[in-house]
């Protein structure tokens, strides 16, 4: 089945994954008794890295939901989270063979059914992988799916995506989520937060974006992140900070037509422009 890679950080190259098996939707089983015996410890030795990190680094809300995950020694059974996930907020995950076209991708979220891809990657790609995986998809993304905020949030940004597939928008939507969803952080009275997935699911990242003196780090403007490239394979120039989820829902809830038609005729910013105005964040002390 030939599918066209999603925009929100795959190259464009052919999707790994197996598609022979999708059902038209994209959707698939998850086949969770074929997994290997390996593949359940490669899982755990991931979530172990990943989860001695979190204190300090990660926002309480993401840290207080990882629990929701099963058990940390094998890949969780999608059907069981979701049994979990329901009742909290509404959403589901489903299994898909791996990247999905943005319609898909945009048509499961405003249906709170969260896509989970079923690989896993392979050993030699334990510190870096270039598309999302099993581990990223459910250590990174699942946990704020039990936050309602967050889950509205995302619920929106589907039936968003699927109105600007009409309005040649689609580079703005993946950028909204490039910088929020994938690699957003979040203050706090305790200093700098990550809430995105691609900065947790990342033993690098996580460390470099709260505390590293290259990167700036933005007060959340919408207009200024839809003008805003990103980089698919290197650490982040620029991040974007809200001061809640709260924020982030009001902010991008309004119907976004006229913004298009303004942030093109502005264009794009080279990738570590600096502006007047805004605020900038000072990086939390290494520790």
């Amino acid at each position: 089945m030939p599918v066209a890679p999603v925009t929100y950080g795959a190259s464009e190259r052919p999707p790994r994954g197996d598609y022979s098996a999708a059902r038209d939707d994209y959707s698939c089983d998850q086949r969770w008794e074929a997994c290997t015996p390996a593949e359940h410890a490669l899982y755990a030795r991931l979530y172990a890295r990943q989860v001695a990190q979190m204190p300090g680094q990660a926002c309480a809300e993401f840290v207080h939901a990882l629990d929701q995950l099963g058990a940390a020694d094998r890949i969780p059974r999608f059907a069981e989270i979701s049994e979990r996930l329901r009742p909290k907020t509404g959403w589901e995950i489903v299994a898909v063979p791996g990247l999905i076209p943005e319609h898909a991708f945009f048509a499961f979220l405003a249906a709170r059914r969260f896509p989970i891809t079923v690989w896993l990657r392979r050993p030699e790609e334990f510190d870096y992988i270039v598309e999302p995986d099993v581990f990223h998809d459910l250590f990174g993304h699942v946990p704020l799916l039990f936050n309602p905020v967050f889950a509205d949030y995302m619920q929106a940004f589907g039936a968003g995506g699927l109105k600007a597939e009409g309005l040649h928008a689609l580079k703005y939507l993946a950028r909204l989520y490039w910088y929020t969803v994938e690699f957003g952080l979040i203050d706090t009275p305790t200093g700098l937060r990550a809430y995105g997935a691609g900065i947790l699911s990342s033993a690098g990242e996580t460390r470099y974006s709260l505390t590293s003196l290259k990167p700036q780090r933005l007060g959340f403007d919408l207009q200024r992140v839809l003008r805003t490239p990103y980089k698919i394979d290197d650490y982040q120039d620029t991040y974007f900070v809200i001061d809640s989820f709260a924020q982030l829902f009001d902010a991008t809830a309004p119907d976004f037509t006229a913004l298009y038609a303004q942030i093109a005729a502005a264009g794009d910013l080279p990738l570590n422009t600096r502006l007047p105005g805004g605020r900038v964040y000072a990086p939390n002390a290494a520790s």
